[in-house]
Order: C-alpha cells, then sequence, then structure tokens
C-alpha cells in the first residue's frame, strides 16, 4: 500500500464522483493498485476551470475494471473517507513546491508532475495534510460548548498513520466541513439569506449534510448546504426539500406553508456557491427529496 495523488478537474471529462469513484485509464492501473487500501490526495491542476490545488483526501477501497467503458478502471472510494481541506493548497509556496516528489535530482520539476496518477511520498502526505487541514483559521463552532470538547491532536505527528487517525474523527471532520460549507455560502442561510452572527462572534448558522453521514452522505462540499436552525431542522425532517435547479420545495405537511414562503427567499430558489463545484449536487439532492422530503 501507499499514498497517492489523483488529479480532477472541475470540468473532467471523466466519470469522476471524487466522494465515491475516479475514473482512469489502463495506463495508470499499476499506480492505482498501490494506493488501493490506502489514502490519496486530490489534486486540481492550475489550469482547471476554478482552480483549487490540493483540495482533498479520501482512501481508495479497491481497483475495478470500468463495467461500462473499455480500457478504463475506477478507484471506489471507501464510504466516509473522504474530506474536503479546510484551506486548498497550492502547487507551489513560498519554500517551492509542496509535493517534492515531483522534482529531479537538479531540483527542477519533472514529467512526473503530468501524471494525473502518481505516488506519494509519506513526508508530501503529511506536508499537504498539514497545510490543508490546518484548523489555525476555521472558525468556532456555532455553540460554543462544543469547543471545549477534547479534539485528537491532528497534524502535531511526524507519522502519518497518526495523522490519518486524528482527521478521521468525528469530531475534526464536523469542524472542518462546517467550515467548508459556511465560506462557501459566506455564513449565511441559503434558504433565507439570512446571515447572524451571535455575541462570541460564531455564525449563528449550521453546516447541514445533505445525504446524513448515518446513511452514507459524505463529507464533501457539494452535499453540504448552509442553514439556519429552524431551516435545518425542517430540512432533516424532510418539511423542505430542494429541485436540481435549487427551487424550493416546500411540503404539503406543513402546518402554516403561507408563513414558511414568507421567511425563505423570495425568488423561491436556494442561494448558490460562487463555485460550481461547491454547488448542491443533483445526486444528493435526489436522495432527499426520495428518502426525506414529505411531498
Amino acid at each position: 500500500m501507499a499514498f497517492g495523488v489523483f488529479v480532477h478537474r472541475s470540468d473532467s471529462r471523466y466519470d469522476d464522483s471524487p466522494a465515491e469513484r475516479y475514473q482512469f485509464p489502463k495506463q495508470y492501473l499499476s499506480r492505482a493498485e498501490a494506493c488501493a487500501g490506502d489514502w490519496i490526495i486530490y489534486y486540481e491542476p492550475v489550469k482547471a476551470t476554478g482552480t483549487r490545488g490540493y483540495f482533498a483526501v479520501a482512501k481508495v477501497e479497491r481497483i475495478i475494471p470500468d463495467p461500462g467503458t473499455p480500457n478504463m478502471h475506477l478507484a471506489l472510494i471507501e464510504a466516509g473517507s473522504y474530506l474536503d481541506f479546510a484551506h486548498n493548497v497550492p502547487f507551489s509556496g513560498p519554500t517551492g513546491v509542496v509535493e517534492r516528489g515531483i522534482l529531479n535530482e537538479e531540483g527542477r520539476i519533472s514529467g512526473r508532475a503530468q501524471s494525473a496518477v502518481r505516488p506519494l511520498s509519506p513526508q508530501d502526505f503529511n506536508r499537504i495534510i498539514d497545510l490543508g487541514l490546518a484548523r489555525d483559521a476555521m472558525p468556532l463552532p456555532r455553540d460554543a460548548t462544543l469547543a471545549l470538547q477534547e479534539e485528537p491532536q491532528a497534524f502535531l505527528y511526524e507519522q502519518p498513520r497518526d495523522r490519518i487517525s486524528s482527521f478521521t474523527s468525528r469530531i475534526v471532520r464536523d469542524r472542518i466541513f462546517r467550515h467548508v460549507v459556511l465560506r462557501a455560502y459566506d455564513e449565511r442561510c441559503a434558504l433565507t439569506g439570512l446571515r447572524l452572527i451571535n455575541g462570541g462572534g460564531r455564525a449563528e448558522v449550521e453546516a447541514a449534510h445533505i445525504r446524513p453521514v448515518d446513511e452514507n452522505g459524505p463529507d464533501i462540499i457539494s452535499n453540504g448546504i448552509a442553514l439556519s436552525g429552524t431551516m435545518h431542522w425542517m430540512f432533516d425532517r424532510g418539511m423542505i426539500g430542494l429541485e436540481d435547479d435549487l427551487r424550493i420545495l416546500v411540503s404539503r405537511q406543513v402546518n402554516d406553508p403561507d408563513s414558511v414562503r414568507t421567511i425563505v427567499n423570495k425568488n423561491g430558489y436556494a442561494m448558490l456557491p460562487r463555485r460550481a463545484s461547491e454547488r448542491p449536487h443533483p445526486h444528493f439532492l435526489r436522495w432527499h427529496r426520495e428518502h426525506r422530503f414529505k411531498s
């Protein structure tokens, strides 16, 4: 087993769904197979639309031939392993490239940097994880008492396996998920447009999973939406839903639907994050309509 880098573009022509599967051609099979059972870091190249650099970590469960496309394979991502970085990590920083394994003996960028699937050294894995999941710039939880909970001392260890045990913690993952979702929505409720900050300087809005974690919903930003406490409660109980185009649906089981429609966005649609990759994915919205929304 070995760490790796998987290159993924927001406008990819491949059948990718980063939290679930990664499609790649046969030429990368041996490299991808080396990552089976281990962790990879996703990278979006500089020339891609909405470049993110190194943007997420996930665990490869296994590699299989793509049943629908000849000479293509799929890296299946272990359920619940995907995690967006709190901070996108650029290819190069003040001290040079962060992925040192792509440098040749002369210290220059080699052809390995062009490979869509490539190995990643433990040292490079550590470096990218430390930068991507650093906690110093993340906002505190909405509930101040949550900030007092014992968090694993993530990113203070020297060994990669210790880092992995820390960022797989539910407490850590929830905090990072909250950070990336609230940032995408500018700390506003997507359904009402309200941006409320409490006396402690914390946003009152919450980061809701569209498909819940206990229903195999991943910690990917496209499975998240920023909601006020009331909207979150209604969304989780199927009183409110969303069409694929983010038109707001109000259940007929709501006892006072007219009042609900007066507090949601006047245009009848949820707010959109600026980046297309951060918007709710139709796959997750469809799941919510089929399994939660009470039409």
